[in-house]
């Protein structure tokens, strides 16, 4: 294949597809990506087998259709480095050669035919709707509060509860949960029940960052399978095995009512997080934080770091005052993917029980204190 194209479009092409490539694997060909050059359009392949993307790089001139395999970290740093606005590709099976006004790289190349394929909807397949933003938003909110240990397989996943008309993103290490929603069209004659499935992060992480690229109004399509799941975009198709397990009934441990409801500025309650948290340690990642009527104290100490105590004013608090206590890193990971000038209401029982912050209907966050 012959193709000359944007150097910005390429590389923005070789950033995304490049978070499918594994980090190590026994079969060395999907450390590169696989690139199809047709009439009209670059599609780049990359696995690891377990998470796929098919992406659609529209504009390049093709001179000569064809397949090759590309060694994408090396091609990637040729892009980032090169001044041009346009590169040309020539590769195929045997080599690789990238020419640039100045500069010519030549690198070994594989047999395409060995690089799988990946999987894209078939014809009548049923599906779900989704806005762009309303999904990018979904999995920003939810994705970082997912199991990173290994030992909670499950909870490695993010939940996808689908219905006719609302879809429910759903994510936790079993001391916080994260739940999204948002709105969503089924199409086609399927039946009407609710599907749930778990998504392994990487898929989400992959999906969010395509469509932080796109239209925010374009429709994403998503179909859940048995054991994978296809999502298509307006540039892109991902592929992802789903993970095994029983994602833990997290309806149950949402309490069913609070004591006190105290409401949040964003960027007001993350910056007094974070300055109270400067004086936590290793062995001692808590603040305290204690609620009353028109005041907010946190305080938080280290065995040998020191001790801080800083005060944030709070407009509206009902109810009596609470002391309660929390890893400063499971309230900054939320703060910092919500909108700065949002306020969230805060729900609390007492200074034992999991405390739950909301944002209107669409977004809920609840966490475990620190006993």
């Amino acid at each position: 294949m012959i193709v000359t194209c944007s150097r910005d479009s390429l590389l923005n092409a070789c950033q995304i597809v490049g978070i499918a490539v594994p980090a190590r694997t026994t079969m060395p060909v999907y450390q590169n990506i696989k690139a199809i050059a047709e009439t009209d359009r670059l599609v780049l392949m990359a696995t690891d087998l377990e998470v796929g993307i098919r992406y659609d790089l529209r504009g390049p001139a093709i001179e000569e259709p064809g397949e090759a395999i590309l060694p994408v970290s090396r091609l990637t740093s040729i892009l980032r480095e090169s001044p041009d606005s346009e590169i040309r590709l020539d590769a195929d099976a045997r080599r690789s050669r990238v020419n640039t006004s100045v500069s010519e790289y030549e690198m070994p190349g594989e047999d395409p035919a060995s690089f799988a394929d990946i999987t894209d909807f078939t014809p009548g397949e049923k599906y779900y709707e989704l806005a762009a933003g309303d999904l990018q938003r979904m999995i920003r909110r939810t994705v970082f509060a997912a199991a990173r240990d290994e030992g909670k397989y499950a909870m490695r996943g993010v939940l996808w509860d689908l219905e006719d008309k609302k879809a429910k993103l759903v994510a936790t290490d079993g001391k916080r949960l994260a739940v999204a929603s948002g709105p969503s069209v089924l199409q086609g004659t399927a039946e009407k029940k609710s599907h749930s499935h778990l998504v392994p992060p990487k898929a989400m992480s992959l999906l969010e960052r395509i469509l932080a690229d796109g239209d925010a109004a374009q429709p994403v399509q998503v179909s859940l399978r048995t054991n994978d799941a296809l999502f298509r975009t307006e540039r892109a198709v991902i592929y992802s095995r789903l993970v095994e397990g029983r994602f833990p009934p997290y309806r149950d441990v949402i309490p069913k009512k609070a004591n006190a409801k105290i409401p949040l500025v964003v960027n007001d309650f993350l910056s007094a997080v974070r300055q109270a948290a400067i004086m936590t340690d290793d062995e001692s990642k808590r603040i305290t934080f204690h609620f009353s009527p028109g005041r907010l104290t946190l305080e938080a100490q280290g065995a040998t770091t020191g001790r801080s105590k800083v005060g944030m004013k709070i407009e509206e608090y009902s109810g009596p005052a609470i002391d309660i206590s929390f890893d400063p890193l499971y309230l900054t990971e939320m703060l910092r993917v919500m909108d700065g000038n949002e306020t969230l209401q805060l729900d609390l029982v007492d200074g034992q029980k999991s405390a739950v912050f909301r944002s209107g209907e669409d977004y809920l966050y609840l966490v475990v204190p620190l006993v």
